[in-house]
């Protein structure tokens, strides 16, 4: 079993192909990032869960490029784990080269995803996240993927407004002007909060839920088949990965990693 958990992270890491459903903790600390099956000491880890029907294998690195790096292998609480960190106690397993997504076209069909627009209604998304406790830079990705933040929007399914909210959810929360750029951005916030807490934090239910609605995820016990759905998930989070670089810390780097020049063919 040790075996096969290091060669799936391996593949996630350097092939990028589909595999078994499985945890990967990404772990930081001092501004750098590593993946591991298991949590590392002295990182602030999370864990991400890679479903079976996942729309596309995701990218947990961030925005790094191409970089090549190490998995090692080490002993932790009795069993075999492995880390792209080296820490104490870490064999060498296995080298890899990894090329992190670009941002250019989330999804065939999407076209060209678009620059953060961090200049459209900064106060009331400030306003929104500060209150509702949803990170701004979901709340901007679902604003840009809907929208493309204009106030007057009205799609052939009837949503409306900067965050394309249906009747009736605008009437769940009390929205009086649809068309209200801070009325909708503040529903937005609050009906991305619920969807927050009833799929646990998991933004790939969260956005198909939102393209898709409640009970459409509930039919289908997850992301419904749906090309206009899958595509809409890949679309979001493409930009919300590229409004955390805009808003989050100072950028990141791959531990223990060195970066990969394109050669000049590229």
């Amino acid at each position: 079993m040790p075996l096969r958990a290091a060669l799936a992270i391996a593949c996630l890491l350097a092939c990028a192909l589909p595999a078994q459903a499985r945890t990967v903790y990404r772990c930081v600390r001092a501004g750098t990032v590593s993946l591991a099956t298991a949590p590392e000491p002295g990182s602030k880890c999370e864990a991400k869960e890679i479903p079976d029907d996942a729309v596309q294998t995701p990218n947990l690195w961030g925005n790094f490029g191409v970089f090549s790096g190490v998995l090692y292998e080490r002993e932790q609480d009795g069993k075999k784990v492995y880390s792209t960190r080296k820490l104490p106690g870490s064999v060498p397993f296995l080298k890899f080269t990894v090329a992190t997504p670009p941002g250019e076209p989330a999804h065939p069909g999407l076209g060209k995803i678009g620059k953060p627009r961090m200049d459209l209604f900064p106060k009331p998304f400030k306003a929104a996240a500060k209150k509702s406790g949803v990170p701004e830079a979901w709340l901007r990705a679902i604003a840009h993927a809907e929208s493309g933040y204009d106030a007057k929007a009205l799609s052939p399914k009837g949503a409306q407004g900067v965050m394309q909210l249906m009747p009736e959810v605008a009437k769940e929360y009390g929205v009086k002007d649809p068309y209200s750029a801070s009325e909708s951005i503040d529903a937005g916030a609050r009906h991305l909060k619920a969807l927050l807490k009833r799929y646990k934090n998991d933004l790939t239910l969260v956005a198909a839920a939102y393209n898709a609605g409640i009970g459409v995820v509930a039919k289908y016990k997850g992301v419904p088949p749906y090309a206009e759905t899958r595509a809409y998930i890949d679309k979001v989070m493409a930009l919300n990965a590229r409004y955390r670089e805009v808003l989050g810390p100072k950028p990141q780097r791959p531990a223990d990693a060195v970066p990969v020049a394109a050669s000049k063919g590229e």
